[in-house]
């Protein structure tokens, strides 16, 4: 079974000013989200399932998934808020989605299969889709993987981000520490960090029995901290909880590609120089889906 691509897109950009995740950075109009796509294509995925709030739908029909036709498989799955474990309560007033974990959880019913996991705004590579492609395809139970970027490669100019450092024995993962507000600055010989860690851009491959995990996690956090109003059931944290619990195993997937995501809207500036790069170099086409 060829594996599906998630792609969490439920994001309408805050820090960015618009729904970036449709902002175009390639020469002919080209998304990230297009470029993913078509990475996952040549590596051989066969559907991919796009994690959306439903006022989102059409800006995504008519700009996004229209360019896909004939070429792989397309659904859509909404994060909504409502959406909790059965005998779970959402709190009055709770509008905002529960975060990246809850994402991933509310496509259960729509994969059956191994599936990869990516954020829509993010660019990471066309082999880092290859090697975890096949990976997916021996993977089985609570085996998942993970593809980390060095963290001195995913910095934006523009301001600080916070990134997930993993840590990782035998080349798999131990835990992902969150690290709030990482500037340049604070990269490079004797400074916070060297730069060479691997962190989390939330590229993942998983089996179907990952949304147990999650449930079970996702039941705790709203159990914990539902009544906070800015509270997130971040993916990463699940994860890293599953490996802490023992139900879970994460490989550690190292990838040296080029990353670059839209944080704040200069970014896309630098997107759209990196792409015009790789496709001078002929790693991608001038059009993608013409």
């Amino acid at each position: 079974m060829a594996p599906t691509l998630l792609v969490l897109a439920a994001g309408l950009g805050s820090r960015y000013g618009g729904l970036k995740q449709i902002d175009p950075v390639g020469p002919s109009g080209e998304t990230t989200l297009d470029y993913a796509v078509y990475d996952a294509i040549r590596a051989g995925f066969g559907r991919v399932v796009f994690v959306i709030r439903r006022e989102l739908e059409d800006a995504f029909r008519s700009s996004a998934t229209s360019r896909y036709a004939g070429r792989i498989a397309s659904d859509f799955v909404y994060q909504d808020v409502e959406d909790v474990p059965e005998g779970c309560a959402v709190p009055a007033g709770r509008r905002k989605p529960w975060g990246t974990g809850h994402a991933v959880w509310c496509a259960r019913e729509a994969i059956a299969g191994p599936f990869a996991v990516i954020n829509a705004d993010d660019f990471y590579g066309a082999s880092s889709y290859e090697r975890l492609r096949g990976f997916l395809g021996t993977a089985r139970g609570p085996m998942y993987a993970i593809v980390g970027f060095r963290l001195a490669n995913t910095l934006s100019e523009s301001g600080p981000v916070s990134r997930g450092v993993c840590r990782e024995e035998g080349g798999s993962l131990v835990s992902i520490a969150e690290e709030p507000s990482i500037a340049p600055a604070d990269v490079g010989p004797g400074r916070r960090f060297s730069g060479t860690e691997i962190v989390s851009m939330n590229f993942w491959g998983f089996t179907p029995s990952v949304f147990g995990g999650l449930g079970d996690g996702l039941r705790a956090f709203l159990g914990g901290k539902g009544s906070d109003p800015r509270a997130e059931f971040y993916l990463p944290v699940a994860v890293s909880d599953l490996v802490r619990a023992g139900r879970a195993e994460v490989r550690v997937i190292a990838s040296e590609e080029p990353w670059f995501g839209i944080t704040y809207r200069e970014d896309r500036a630098r997107a759209a120089a990196a792409v015009d790069g790789l496709v001078r170099r002929g790693a991608y086409p001038r059009r993608l889906f013409g």
